[in-house]
């Protein structure tokens, strides 16, 4: 047999497998190429981990500091996530079809869609019910100073529907970089950096009788403090 054609059919049958296994748990895959990705982009430092009960629902709440949060929170959970984000973004034309592969929910203010909050905790309420680890950022934006802002009330709302374990978790590094609002608007300048110090610190669950807003608030500045001291402690 020719060498080439040999080469080729091994291609063409090697692919054929990883589009075959991709397809039959596309979201476990999506999750590896993402762990993959982000510790090309970054040098990661997760801890805590262990602190995401393995199976059971949960709920995770961490800080927000750039739209590359969720690629960091989804690589760096040992389960997969159910994201409550904003519907603009889950509507992206370019980003859909990975929102919904990854189970995302969107979700709205009921100034813009009427209702579309109740709809959207309702779903939260389904996923948790069902085992899931769902994953919310409580301050409900970007942060615009690097500081965490005040959580909101959405986080008490889901706890008293379905009082589940909470795990706090607190994200640094990623101020600065050109998906923060540290220069002005995200997105709208170019990169500055490369293979940024990130840290995602996860702290030990809470009883939802003990997690409320302001309890959970101080949890997670707590743990962007010690993130912040690794991520600090190798800058020039």
């Amino acid at each position: 047999m020719n060498p080439s054609y040999l080469f080729w059919g091994l291609v063409a049958l090697l692919t054929s497998a990883g589009v075959w296994r991709f397809s039959r748990n596309p979201a476990a895959h999506l999750r590896r190429l993402v762990f993959a990705l982000i510790h090309v982009l970054y040098r990661l430092r997760f801890q805590g981990r262990r602190h995401v009960p393995l199976r059971g629902p949960a709920l995770v709440v961490c800080n927000h500091v750039s739209f590359m949060d969720a690629l960091v929170m989804g690589g760096g959970s040992p389960r997969p996530l159910r994201f409550l984000m904003d519907r603009p973004i889950y509507e992206s034309p370019w980003l859909n079809w990975l929102f919904r592969l990854v189970g995302a929910i969107p979700v709205e203010s009921d100034r813009r869609d009427p209702g579309n909050v109740r709809r959207a905790l309702g779903e939260v309420s389904r996923a948790l019910r069902n085992g899931d680890v769902v994953m919310l950022f409580p301050e409900g934006r970007l942060t615009s100073t690097g500081e965490i802002n005040t959580f909101r009330r959405g986080l008490d709302l889901i706890l008293a529907k379905d009082p589940v374990p909470v795990v706090p978790a607190a994200m640094s590094g990623l101020w600065g970089s050109w998906t923060s609002h540290c220069h002005g608007k995200a997105l709208a300048h170019v990169p500055r950096r490369c293979r940024a110090r990130v840290a995602l610190y996860f702290g030990e669950p809470m009883q939802p009788g003990e997690a409320t807003r302001q309890v959970l608030e101080a949890r997670v500045r707590a743990l962007k403090a010690e993130a912040d001291r690794w991520v600090e402690s190798g800058r020039p």
